[in-house]
């Protein structure tokens, strides 16, 4: 089974911030890839409801199936290669290790619908104490900015997120993971 435990501290940011960071770490406009994330969860957010979540996206020519679920630290991630699918409307879960836990969290697999897309332009810069990620999202009707730390060690990455964010005065801000504020953004836009 191909899982990992994913421990990432994130930082909503402003165009200018996003900038700034962008400078310092010396990316540029070609550093950056898109990737579209595919949302998928029961119609009574059944996943959402476990503080789970559950996306589809091409990588590096391979289509992954992956499972996000809470862990005592970070999150607990489980993978599976798929193949394209046809259609998202009408995407049915294939048999596989992502099945397996949504059988372990008595979610019905006969009842997972799509229900949206996030498009991400992301460029990564590897530091000493970890991997800097910086995103451009769209999604709906929003677009937004966000830093992100990978780590291996919470602790010391929980200092040096702190000494960036104080180095280049950004406010510590609430910020909710993309699918969080995907699900949010559309229940807003199914509400108007």
């Amino acid at each position: 089974m191909a899982q990992e435990i994913e421990i990432e501290l994130k930082q909503l940011l402003m165009k200018e911030e996003f900038e700034q960071l962008k400078q310092h770490f010396e990316l540029k406009d070609a550093d950056f890839h898109t990737q579209t994330n595919y949302y998928f969860d029961t119609p009574q957010f059944d996943i959402k409801s476990q503080f789970a979540a559950l996306r589809m996206r091409e990588k590096d020519g391979h289509w992954v199936l992956t499972l996000k679920e809470p862990h005592e630290i970070g999150l607990l991630e489980t993978h599976q290669t798929i193949a394209p699918p046809s259609r998202l409307d009408d995407f049915e879960l294939p048999e596989g290790e992502v099945a397996d836990r949504l059988d372990h969290l008595n979610i019905q697999k006969d009842q997972i619908v799509y229900f949206g897309s996030l498009e991400t332009s992301r460029a990564e810069k590897m530091i000493q104490e970890g991997l800097i990620v910086l995103d451009h999202s769209r999604y709906l009707t929003v677009e937004d900015y966000e830093l992100e730390f990978e780590v291996s060690d919470l602790e010391i990455g929980q200092a040096a997120f702190s000494a960036l964010l104080d180095k280049f005065h950004i406010p510590v801000r609430n910020t909710k993971n993309k699918v969080v504020r995907f699900y949010e953004e559309k229940m807003k836009t199914q509400n108007r």
